[in-house]
């Protein structure tokens, strides 16, 4: 017999001799199913260790110095391409009149005609590169008394239509149809314009602003600060035979980038919810009508910044700041799969300019001032707290380990009490039947 070791007394597991164990059927059949129990308790232990999930937080936002991109896509379809300014401005004075990069207009067929899209050739009215292709390359076209424009295809000279038009928009002039210009003459610019009276026109791509509040809109005629007050020249949108209003189809608007397709299949059911932002726009899909060509659409957006970041994003993160010059569209998505992203919420207001109050709505009560220019605007304002939506494991490692050890544990002593308690049914009832015979 080997030799008793000094911890023998500490052992919490004694041994039993084999001879004095009974084995039944019973004890088989529940040793069988308890294995089964473990087996499926256990790939379910495995699965929720796999499992990765999305928590919220919510922090104040510390950036400085942020920008952000706007994404539209928006339909106009009574009035043309030609007549529709977009304008960006906000409260640090930063204002880009008229933008052109990163926005396509699209023409569209009158709505009689189903306002399909015009080819794309047709959507600039006066191109530059056409309307030089005759001109003597010693030619200097005038600007008929207003100071060049800042970035002419000639120094010192408006050589085409639209220079002579941005010329004189510096100053504050009213330009109109371009009567008397040999430039826009030269062009046919008058019967072109003439010519789209009825289309409509489609706005859609991306530009990107100041993280401050502002606003950026759409409005008739060409646009210019007289002073320190924001102008449209409305001469063209007025006098006009064609019923020019703001009806429109918001098809798309976002505030930076579209999370993930990823996250969407990862949340499964739960992707509808507001805030996985995936990305729930609440003016998608939004249409406004209306056959008052003085007509005025406000919609106020409140911005909460938002951040999307999978699972391991700090093993390759490179900093946010490093992408401010990306391409416009890539701007606040990183290689690591995180993405800088808003929500928003929004309230609208439409009015006439007219004045008046909203008596056929049921509210005489509500009274709307006068004044004002037509078009639509966009007011926006950024939230000072960030939500971010970070990718987590469900459980830890050792919280998976300490798991399987509580399924397996448990599992067998539960097994272990309905054991004992068939078997010792089992040898009552063989007393019960003795005492009977």
């Amino acid at each position: 017999m080997a030799p008793r070791s000094r911890f023998t007394k500490l052992d919490a597991f004694a041994k039993t001799v084999e001879d004095a164990r009974i084995r039944t059927t019973s004890g088989g059949i529940v040793t069988i199913v308890s294995l089964i129990v473990v087996l499926f308790l256990c790939w379910g232990e495995w699965r929720d260790y796999r499992r990765i999930v999305v928590h919220p937080e919510l922090i104040v936002d510390k950036g400085r110095g942020e920008r952000m991109e706007i994404h539209l896509n928006i339909s106009f379809p009574r009035i043309p391409c030609e007549l529709l300014t977009l304008d960006v401005m906000d409260v640090s004075g930063e204002q880009q009149h008229g933008i052109q990069h990163g926005i396509t207009k699209s023409r569209l067929r009158p709505e009689s005609e189903g306002g399909g899209e015009i080819e794309s050739k047709a959507v600039e009215l006066h191109s530059r590169d056409e309307a030089a292709l005759h001109l003597d390359p010693n030619y200097c076209g005038p600007c008929y008394g207003a100071p060049p424009p800042t970035k002419p295809m000639k120094a010192g000279c408006c050589n085409t239509c639209q220079e002579v038009a941005d010329a004189y928009a510096q100053v504050g002039w009213a330009f109109g149809r371009g009567e008397g210009i040999e430039q826009c003459i030269r062009e046919h610019y008058g019967e072109k314009l003439d010519q789209q009276r009825r289309e409509g026109c489609r706005v859609h791509g991306g530009l990107r602003v100041n993280k401050v509040m502002g606003n950026f809109h759409f409005a008739p005629g060409r646009s210019y600060s007289n002073g320190n007050m924001h102008v449209h020249e409305l001469r063209e949108y007025w006098n006009t035979t064609a019923p020019h209003t703001f009806t429109h189809v918001i098809h798309h608007l976002r505030f930076g980038p579209q999370l993930p397709d990823s996250l969407h299949k990862k949340l499964g059911k739960k992707a509808d919810l507001p805030w996985t932002s995936h990305h729930v726009s609440p003016l998608d899909n939004t249409r406004q009508e209306t056959d008052d060509t003085n007509f005025n659409y406000m919609y106020f957006i409140k911005i909460v910044p938002t951040s999307y970041l999978p699972l391991g994003w700090e093993k390759t993160w490179a900093g946010f700041r490093e992408q401010h010059h990306a391409e416009l569209g890539s701007f606040g998505t990183s290689a690591d799969g995180s993405v800088e992203t808003h929500q928003y919420s929004v309230t609208s207001h439409k009015r006439s300019l007219a004045g008046g109050d909203d008596s056929k709505e049921g509210h005489a009560e509500r009274q709307h001032a006068r004044g004002g220019i037509p078009g639509v605007f966009f007011s926006y304002d950024i939230s000072p707290m960030k939500v971010i939506n970070r990718e987590e494991r469900s459980k830890t490692f050792l919280g998976f380990i300490a798991g399987l050890c509580a399924i397996v544990g448990g599992t067998l002593t539960v097994a272990a009490a309905i054991d004992r308690a068939l078997f010792e049914g089992t040898v009552r009832l063989k007393k019960l039947r003795a005492k009977d015979l």
